[in-house]
């Protein structure tokens, strides 16, 4: 079982910046992809980022050249950070592990951002 704990989210104005990390319970990032998933309310929820075990990254448009995800393996944390953050960022943001071969998921219970106009 893999738990993952979200954290770094709050209250920040447009332009603004924040860094979302994800701890993983266990050395998972060589079997694991791991990805930043948004819901914002009445929506639903959307990949925002995603990096692989081997370490290759994939964003939506909405962010690309905006948001950045990074991993630490010696720390079993994977980031977000978030620039340039504008209204329609304001989401809830969970973090997903994916088993890369057996595509097990697990998710983390989300962290709020509130981006204010």
């Amino acid at each position: 079982q893999v738990q993952l704990v979200e954290s770094g989210g709050g209250l920040v104005q447009t332009g603004g910046s924040l860094r979302l990390s994800c701890a993983a319970s266990g050395s998972i990032f060589r079997r694991y992809a791991m990805g930043w998933y948004r819901q914002a309310p009445g929506k639903q929820r959307e990949l925002v980022a995603a990096i692989t075990s081997g370490g290759s990254t994939s964003y939506a448009d909405s962010v690309k050249g905006r948001f950045t995800i990074s991993k630490d393996n010696a720390k079993n944390t994977v980031y977000l950070q978030m620039n340039s953050l504008k209204p329609e960022d304001t989401a809830v943001y969970y973090c997903n592990a994916d088993h890369e071969v057996l595509h097990v998921y697990y998710w983390g219970k989300g962290t709020l951002v509130t981006v204010s106009s």
